[in-house]
């Protein structure tokens, strides 16, 4: 199996940076924690910044039943999550570039009713941001499940580009030797947790987290 080759999800420029193994979507996606979902709102492109969750082929988003966007059955849309890797620093200005990962999904989000299909959407999404957080946090109760819109996105149809490496310069430019050439990497690194400030002193740094707190993103 490999990614869709559709006419929106095939590369128009440098497609030798593609990605056709699913298993690279995947991994981009799961190593994100924020993406951006773009759609159409009153004849307008709108893109909105969200948490998410994957689980198996199913992308989920969700959100309050209060937003103007989340007030549809169906939600036609593309969703990007990048990975910023390094600045790439070149010899002349117009070879600056970046490394990155980035993946881009197409397609109709559909608004989840089961109730199953919710409670699995919303664990997706909060062992997402933090794994080992839904067993050890209350879960939704009633009325927060009500307010709560979850949409489920299939990943059939997306398309996974990438650079790394070095700078590309042209050979007149390394000849020069006029400026410094490389790559600044960068990375997002999880810190040490800091606790409310209404936390009371018997509770320990739950297992879950102290696993997590300096995981590189």
């Amino acid at each position: 199996m490999t990614l869709s080759p559709t006419a929106r999800s095939t590369l128009g420029r440098k497609p030798d940076r593609a990605a056709t193994d699913p298993a690279e979507l995947y991994a981009l996606l799961d190593e994100g924690l924020v993406c951006h979902v773009g759609f159409v709102r009153d004849g307008a492109p709108v893109v909105l910044p969200t948490a998410y969750g994957r689980a198996g082929r199913t992308l989920f988003l969700h959100g309050s039943t209060g937003a103007g966007w989340l007030r549809t059955a169906e939600l036609p849309c593309s969703v990007a999550v990048t990975h910023l890797d390094g600045i790439v620093h070149a010899r002349a200005v117009m070879n600056f570039s970046m490394n990155y990962r980035s993946a881009v999904v197409h397609g109709t989000a559909h608004l989840v009713t089961d109730p199953d299909r919710k409670w699995e959407g919303l664990r997706a999404i909060v062992e997402h941001l933090t794994p080992g957080a839904w067993d050890h946090a209350r879960r939704p109760n009633r009325r927060e499940l009500a307010a709560t819109a979850l949409f489920a996105l299939d990943l059939t149809e997306a398309s996974v580009k990438r650079r790394s490496g070095p700078p590309s310069d042209d050979a007149p430019d390394v000849a020069a030797d006029l400026a410094w050439a490389g790559v600044v990497p960068l990375r997002t690194v999880r810190d040490a947790p800091q606790p409310a400030p209404d936390l009371p002193e018997h509770h320990t740094l739950p297992e879950h987290l102290g696993a997590a707190a300096d995981r590189p993103r």
